[in-house]
């Protein structure tokens, strides 16, 4: 801690202010917090996935303090895609006592500019740039800034006008969750309006979110992530991807699906897990990937995308959102009959084909900012009820 000639207090950014991480990596600005561990990120060349890996989904300064100031120096990379509409500057959330009470964006930083037809990218270097909160209650409180959920966020400098110290263990339940772009934020309003986020808020529980967007593919070193990371309630949100990705057949899923909970049961053999089957998604119901982008609307400025498989290669094993989530109920419902701490929930529970009349997927695959919030609050309802797969027993 270190207190300069204004009366700033600079608190070095650790982990034990820092939460939603699984990994922080010092650069030669700061910190850029992971979501995946230094190793499993030795063990894949996709782009996409460290893209998606290093945006702070669920990643959260919190600490104690009396400081009615707050100031977080920060690097943010932006993506840029070429020929699509501008994206807007990263949300970040000021929490205090657990109540959204401000928001801000920092400009400037570095660019990552993407051709989407051909996937080629390029980076150009920027400044960082000053968060500022101003204005905040006296008294002693507990301050949480969410990380923009869909920007890189190297952590530069945290300064405040009263000492921080970290935010006392409040025994609260940790909850794992994985899944793909949605679970990640897609077109959420904010990190905390995030599906798992909000859900996590009505539940009572601390969130550590492993939605990677694009990249929900039943990778091993995922799998081992989840084993080795200590959580209390835990959740596979399983399909889309998969589908999108045209990445394996029937066949491959199966086996896949079972030795992903097998491992997770390595190190968490009673922990309760909940397999969560897709959402609605109708260019994918009943057809195949992959999926592409739709360039003639491209063309004309509006991101939407294709199903491109034909419906009749699922005799050959192709994979469809409907056939994924009658193999998954299927799976979990063999695998409960030795393992009763093992759950199903259809994901059209959440989000089923009435929202989709009245709430449709802007780009047909992603859910809007009203959408994360009714998945998030269905969620909260249907895991955390009393008789609900994660409901508090006060164990």
């Amino acid at each position: 801690m270190h207190t300069t000639e204004h009366g700033w207090i600079t608190t070095p950014i650790t982990a034990d202010i820092l939460r939603g991480a699984l990994d922080l990596e010092r650069t030669a600005h700061g910190l850029l917090p992971h979501r995946l561990p230094a190793w499993a990120r030795t063990q894949y060349t996709d782009g996409q996935l460290a893209m998606a890996e290093a945006q702070p989904s669920g990643v959260r300064l919190a600490f104690r303090t009396r400081a009615t100031a707050v100031e977080l120096d920060t690097l943010p990379t932006k993506r840029v895609y070429a020929g699509a509409p501008p994206r807007p500057d990263g949300v970040y959330d000021l929490l205090i006592d657990g109540r959204l009470t401000a928001q801000s964006t920092v400009a400037g930083g570095n660019t990552l500019a993407i051709d989407l037809a051909t996937g080629a990218a390029e980076s150009h270097p920027g400044p960082a740039g000053t968060l500022r909160f101003a204005d905040l209650p006296g008294g002693v409180k507990d301050v949480e800034i969410w990380l923009p959920h869909n920007e890189t966020t190297e952590l530069v400098a945290l300064r405040t006008d009263a000492p921080v110290e970290p935010v006392p263990d409040r025994g609260r339940r940790v909850w794992l969750h994985h899944g793909s772009s949605i679970s990640h934020g897609s077109d959420a309003a904010s990190p905390t309006a995030v599906w798992p986020a909000l859900a996590a808020s009505l539940g009572g529980v601390e969130l550590i979110n492993l939605g990677l967007g694009g990249s929900a593919l039943l990778d091993p070193f995922t799998a081992r992530t989840m084993r080795d990371t200590p959580a209390d309630l835990i959740s596979v949100k399983i399909g889309i991807n998969l589908v999108n990705a045209d990445l394996m057949r029937l066949r491959a899923f199966t086996p896949a699906v079972h030795g992903f909970l097998d491992t997770i049961r390595e190190g968490h053999p009673t922990t309760p897990l909940l397999v969560v089957s897709p959402i609605l998604c109708p260019i994918h119901e009943d057809t195949p990937g992959p999926a592409s982008f739709d360039f003639g609307a491209l063309s004309a400025g509006k991101l939407r995308f294709l199903a491109t498989g034909d419906p009749a290669e699922r005799a050959a094993g192709k994979l469809t959102l409907g056939v994924i989530r009658d193999e998954l109920s299927r799976i979990v419902k063999q695998r409960a009959a030795d393992d009763p701490h093992l759950h199903y929930l259809d994901g059209r529970d959440l989000y089923g084909e009435a929202d989709a009349a009245e709430l449709p997927l802007p780009d047909e695959l992603h859910p809007d900012a009203a959408t994360h919030r009714r998945i998030g609050e269905r969620f909260a309802t249907l895991a955390f009820a009393a008789d609900g797969p994660f409901a508090d027993h006060g164990a």
